[in-house]
Order: C-alpha cells, then sequence, then structure tokens
C-alpha cells in the first residue's frame, strides 16, 4: 500500500444552531493506519464521521481525505453506521443489503450489474457471510448484522473504512471477533473507528485520539501487549497530530 496521508483536519470547527460541537480539531491519519476515535456520548464522535463524509461541512477548517475535499473523495470511503440506523424489520435479505453498497449516490431506482453481485459475494466472503446472502436481514444475530453492515461498506472497494460504534450492540465474545476481523481488514484499508468503550479500547488498541468537543492524544496499551497481530505497529502520525493540536 503506497504511504501518505489519509486524513488531514486543520483547525476544524463545527457548531450545530450556535452551540459548539467540535473545536479546533488537528488531526493527521496515514494510509494503512488504523485508529480509534474515543469519547463519551454528545463528545462529537460521530459529527467527526459525518464532516469526513462530507454530509456535514465544517464552521472552519480544512479536512482534506486523499489529498481531496470530502465530498469528492466519497467513492473512496467506505461507512459502516451504528445498527439502529437500518431498520431491522424491512424485508430485505443479507445480500441486498450487501448490493446497497454498489449503489451511486441518489440512486433510487437500483439496477445491478453482474459485476456488482460479484464484488458483494466477495464482500460477504471477506467477513464471513457469504452463506447468510439469502437470509432476511432482521432474523440475522447481532454479529452477523455487523459483519453485514461491514461487508456493504466494503462492497464499494473502499481505501477507507469509517466506522460508528460497531460493537455496541453485541456481547463481548462477539465484539472481540469482530476486532479480529477489522485487525485483519486493515491490511487492506486504512480504519478509523469510533467507540465510548474506553475499557475495551485501553486494552486492544495502540493508536487512538479520545474526543470530547476537542481532540487529545490517548495512550491505550503501554505494554504492546495487545493479542491482534499488527496492532501494536508503532504507527504515531494520528496521536501526533491530535497533540499538535492542542
Amino acid at each position: 500500500m503506497t504511504m501518505g496521508k489519509a486524513i488531514e483536519l486543520h483547525q476544524v470547527s463545527f457548531a450545530f444552531e450556535g452551540r459548539p460541537v467540535l473545536e479546533e480539531i488537528n488531526l493527521t491519519v496515514g494510509v494503512g493506519d488504523f485508529l480509534a476515535v474515543v469519547g463519551p456520548n454528545g463528545g462529537g464522535k460521530t459529527t467527526l464521521l459525518r464532516l469526513l463524509m462530507g454530509s456535514l461541512e465544517p464552521r472552519q477548517g480544512v479536512i482534506r481525505i486523499f489529498n481531496q475535499p470530502p465530498r469528492k473523495a466519497r467513492r473512496f470511503i467506505g461507512y459502516v453506521p451504528q445498527q439502529t440506523v437500518l431498520d431491522r424489520d424491512f424485508p430485505v435479505s443479507a445480500l441486498e443489503v450487501v448490493l446497497m453498497g454498489r449503489l451511486a449516490p441518489n440512486s433510487f431506482f437500483p439496477r445491478y450489474r453482474r459485476e456488482d453481485y460479484a464484488e458483494a459475494y466477495a464482500a460477504m466472503r471477506a467477513v464471513g457471510v457469504e452463506d447468510l446472502a439469502g437470509i432476511r436481514f432482521g432474523d440475522l444475530s447481532g454479529g452477523q448484522k455487523q459483519r453485514t453492515l461491514i461487508a456493504r461498506a466494503l462492497a464499494g472497494r473502499p481505501q477507507l473504512l469509517l466506522l460508528d460504534e460497531p460493537t455496541a450492540s453485541v456481547d463481548p465474545v462477539v465484539a472481540e471477533d469482530i476486532y479480529k476481523l477489522l485487525a485483519q481488514l486493515n491490511r487492506e484499508v486504512t480504519i478509523v473507528l469510533v467507540s465510548h468503550d474506553l475499557g475495551y479500547i485501553a486494552s486492544h488498541f495502540r493508536q487512538a485520539v479520545y474526543l470530547n468537543r476537542r481532540l487529545s492524544p490517548y495512550h491505550p496499551g503501554e505494554s504492546g501487549s495487545g493479542p491482534f497481530p499488527g496492532w501494536s505497529s508503532g504507527k504515531t502520525s494520528a496521536t501526533s497530530a491530535a497533540r499538535g493540536g492542542q
């Protein structure tokens, strides 16, 4: 994977109805990094993801995704929302959910090509849910749902994967499996995930920042004894950038 900068934020601030949500955020995430953004509910984590995707515009500051404005870089981004965003009672199969990741923006009447099905099955195979293709999404377990949503994000062949609380609605054993899966996927794609689970991040991640309106460095796993291969890679670009923004 070519080294470079996947994400750059310089003095980024955002307010909602006059209320500051994010203030003077400085952050650099390198290509191939795996960054956890931790912090309390209401601290601005989801807002940060929406800014990175271009669905929100900052009040001030500059954001670049692979050296482009977020809206122009959307084709490089895969997004995994919290499960509650998708109606679990909607009569759609796991495969149909994954195929949504192949849709162009503002596509109201999808017409999938053979290539789209091939990419959807490849994504499902990559996360271990290919055998669930015909199962109704609402009938899947919590872990299966989350893997299916990750497959949807991967179906578009992104270079950057953004995840919003990917383990919020699953038990600890399933959460462990999801983090192991993400560690494997990180070999091919840059990953940024947000979480309010400080305890878990502290015991499993070496690269993290803390966000509660402002960004500050967070130093989990100082001993370097995390259980997942490759997570103690010594990459420091994200935490260093956060430190420089204070």
